[in-house]
């Protein structure tokens, strides 16, 4: 256990911690469907609009991308305006989104609501939501992060089976008007109660892990060769993990999962719940870990998994049984990453600008919906397999975890250790 002394560090009560990362999950938990649940609204959007699969593809990164392309400027503005404003206007945006999308007749007005204008609202929440948890656990990011990055993993559980039953009973329209605003009006209410911590001069902190005293602007931080090696981390990490996530409902459907049920229940949906259970499961209890371990032992384990249980589950493919639970082995070693970089980038470089800070960082995930969305089903389409689509992101993977540990970690090291000099 070592000491720092962190500048404009927390200090507050318990109590008040604990109510705000409560606030702050439920806030993500309101946002989590419009990404993961995107899966099984494909289909339903191709046979409306009569438009093939990577058009409709297309939706979904226009969401990651307005999600994540704004975050720096969406994390000035809630620095400098407070959380509560910001987060709950991108709530009302996420849930607005999907009572819009509800009216359309044709790809544009698609992509404008549902990329556009939900990818904007689920930027603003994301980002202001975790920027705010690693200012109030300075000494445990890690599981803080994780916890509400929780949320918008494994938030949409709530929904996966009432969407799909929805869907049958009620049709597209009606289903994505009813959970749009159940969505807006749970966000707004959450997020009324968010608020910033307060902020004394100093404060030592307990932890095995390293960290910066020293505040990093962004422009500073952007000029660090060390901040682009996690920015292509973990676009690659996105990369492979988004590519399941947007085209899933797809690829199960040509390896002949969606017309089987495992122990008793349709075979996709409960997939689908799993991964969301674990994808949340995964980053309070892989940040939680990288606390004692070190954030770059942590990928190495996470990230290699992924691309093993990725490896298996292509092999696996005719086994329904064997296809759901690898899935949720592949999300596992997925959703980390939403707790292990925010966290690691704030104790490379401080705390006072960490929303913003981390609002760059996370454009990479814009990136890799492109790669994994459109670009990945376009090189299905070409190939007529998903062999080559698979091989890549396990490729990305492996790959990863080997950047973490060989490359990131001793280069932090030196890093802070010139910063603390």
């Amino acid at each position: 256990m070592t000491n720092t002394t962190l500048t404009n560090a927390v200090v507050t009560s318990p109590a008040k911690k604990w109510v705000q990362l409560a606030l702050g999950l439920l806030c993500m938990v309101s946002i989590s469907s419009p990404q993961y649940v995107w899966a099984l609204l494909t289909r339903p959007f191709m046979e409306k609009l009569g438009v093939p699969l990577a058009e409709i593809q297309l939706t979904f990164s226009l969401l990651i991308i307005l999600q994540t392309f704004f975050s720096p400027f969406q994390g000035r503005l809630i620095d400098k305006f407070g959380p509560r404003r910001l987060i709950a206007i991108g709530t009302v945006l996420s849930g607005v989104s999907w009572m819009l999308t509800a009216t359309i007749s044709s790809l544009t007005e698609l992509y404008l609501y549902y990329g556009v204008l939900g990818g904007l609202g689920t930027g603003i929440v994301y980002i202001g939501v975790v920027g705010l948890m690693v200012r109030w656990f300075p000494e445990k990011r890690g599981f803080a992060t994780g916890m509400v990055a929780a949320g918008y993993g494994m938030g949409a559980i709530l929904t996966t089976f009432p969407v799909t039953q929805s869907l049958a009973a009620k049709g597209l329209e009606n289903t994505l008007w009813q959970f749009g605003l159940v969505m807006a009006v749970v966000g707004f209410l959450a997020s009324q109660g968010l608020r910033a911590p307060q902020r004394v001069s100093t404060q030592e902190i307990n932890s095995n892990l390293t960290m910066s005293d020293k505040s990093f602007t962004s422009k500073e931080m952007l000029r660090k060769p060390l901040f682009w090696l996690m920015f292509v981390m973990m676009t690659m990490m996105s990369t492979s993990g988004l590519m399941v996530t947007s085209q899933m409902a797809i690829f199960a459907e040509d390896f002949g999962i969606t017309a089987v049920t495992v122990m008793g229940m349709a075979a996709l949906p409960l997939a689908m719940t799993i991964d969301r259970f674990m994808n949340g499961l995964t980053r309070p209890v892989c940040g939680y870990i990288s606390d004692r371990i070190g954030r770059e032992n942590m990928m190495f384990v996470a990230f290699g998994l992924e691309g093993c249980a990725m490896a298996l589950w292509l092999l696996c493919k005719d086994d329904p049984l064997l296809f759901v639970l690898l899935s949720g082995v592949v999300f596992f070693g997925w959703g980390e990453i939403f707790s292990l970089f925010p966290a690691t980038l704030t104790d490379t470089f401080g705390t006072q600008h960490a929303t913003s800070n981390y609002g760059w960082l996370y454009i990479s995930q814009g990136i890799g919906s492109i790669f994994g969305g459109p670009l990945a089903a376009l090189m299905y389409q070409q190939t007529g397999s998903w062999n080559l689509v698979f091989g890549c992101a396990i490729t990305l993977d492996i790959l990863c975890a080997l950047l973490a540990f060989f490359v990131l970690k001793p280069w932090r090291q030196r890093f802070l250790q010139r910063v603390r000099a």
